[in-house]
């Protein structure tokens, strides 16, 4: 199933300029990709693996004692956090059924490209085994027996924890509403789960750390924004999940943030050629190989509908990489060596590029107009691109 999916999702043609040779690669062969955009999503290929340097791994054993102190606080204790079921209908409780009907009141008048954005999002959230597996792939930083007491690999087991949440909840939501395929939605689920990622982190805890502080950031906008879309449309309890899940998404972006923070000033060049290695691949959503067996480019029409509503656009993904560039202070980081001073030039002035290139894109999709595409998680209904 698998490599039936991965073929729907063809190799592209790329237009950034060839990624500077590093310290910390292994080997400099690497696809260039396209501008950022909202509805793409391709692959990197080949694929290259453990691009870490041994000696590097040595920074992470280093920073140990400073991750307990500084990233594992970020975490919540148990007994602290929030639970799904505290947002549902109490089967225990003898109002269970009238609150259901409540909720469905309130979700018959949620708009179908909402529901598509919701469901995209949910299906996201619950692809989390292939996200752990990612992490668990870092070399230096991942979980050695499943139980390791090292702080990074109690770190990856608290946060999936924590995440795993998301998903329950908006899928227990979207399932008592009754306006959603869940079969449809379920084999997305499976599908994507099966076909995992490739966000280029080559097994490389600087590209990989890089990447979440990028992904964590787009989360918080993305469920941000489903909050206050679910507020206007009527449903207060939908916006206060979403709301709950974007503020878990903001605690996990500032400890990746932090992460590589420290990165930048322990190993500065490192850490900035991973920044702009990243960026020259283009940060690629976790869900990008998502497929329901039927439409081959489901996440590019989800993403799509997305940016139609404003929920995660390309002005986003310029936005955060602006703020990350000011979260890290990247113009002024100083110790760099040549290389890592081009890199931190080449970070430094994207966003612009970014934003003119999505603009030419922009203008190009206005001239081919809209297009229909159904969606089979809404019983095959059509909405427009």
């Amino acid at each position: 199933m698998q490599s039936t999916l991965i073929s729907h999702h063809p190799t592209q043609r790329a237009c950034f300029p060839p990624v500077q040779p590093s310290t910390y690669r292994t080997t400099k062969k690497i696809r260039r990709l396209p501008p950022p955009s909202a509805v793409s999503a391709p692959r990197l290929d080949p694929q290259i693996t453990h691009s870490l340097p041994p000696e590097k791994t040595e920074v992470f054993k280093s920073l140990e004692s400073w991750a307990k102190r500084s990233v594992l606080p970020l975490l919540k204790p148990v007994d602290q956090s929030w639970q799904p079921t505290e947002f549902l209908p109490d089967p225990s409780q003898p109002g269970f059924h009238e609150e259901v009907r409540t909720l469905r009141e309130r979700m018959a008048e949620i708009p179908d490209d909402y529901l598509v954005v919701l469901v995209g999002d949910m299906i996201t959230e619950d692809a989390l085994p292939t996200y752990q597996t990612m992490i668990n792939t870092l070399d230096g930083v991942r979980d050695e027996t499943g139980a390791s007491r090292s702080s990074w690999a109690v770190w990856t087991r608290a946060w999936t924890a924590e995440e795993n949440r998301h998903g329950d909840l908006l899928r227990t939501y979207l399932y008592l509403s009754g306006r959603v395929d869940m079969v449809m939605i379920e084999r997305t689920v499976q599908y994507l789960i099966g076909a995992g990622m490739d966000p280029g982190t080559e097994n490389n805890p600087y590209l990989g750390y890089v990447y979440t502080s990028f992904q964590e950031r787009a989360t918080f906008i993305s469920h941000g924004n489903t909050a206050r879309l679910a507020k206007e449309r009527g449903d207060p309890v939908l916006a206060r999940i979403c709301g709950t899940i974007a503020s878990d998404e903001k605690r996990h972006e500032n400890a990746y943030t932090r992460i590589v923070e420290k990165l930048l000033e322990v190993d500065p060049t490192g850490a900035m050629l991973a920044i702009s290695d990243m960026m020259r691949k283009k940060i690629t959503m976790p869900a990008h190989l998502m497929y329901d067996g039927k439409d081959p480019h489901l996440f590019e029409h989800f993403s799509a509908v997305a940016q139609r509503l404003g929920v995660y656009t390309a002005e986003d993904y310029a936005d955060i990489l602006e703020f990350l560039i000011g979260r890290w202070r990247l113009e002024k980081i100083g110790g760099l060596n040549a290389e890592g001073r081009r890199a931190q030039e080449f970070v430094c002035g994207l966003a612009p590029r970014i934003r003119k290139l999505q603009e030419r894109a922009d203008e190009r999709a206005k001239k081919l107009g809209p297009k229909g595409v159904k969606f089979s998680w809404i019983f095959n209904k059509e909405l427009a691109l």
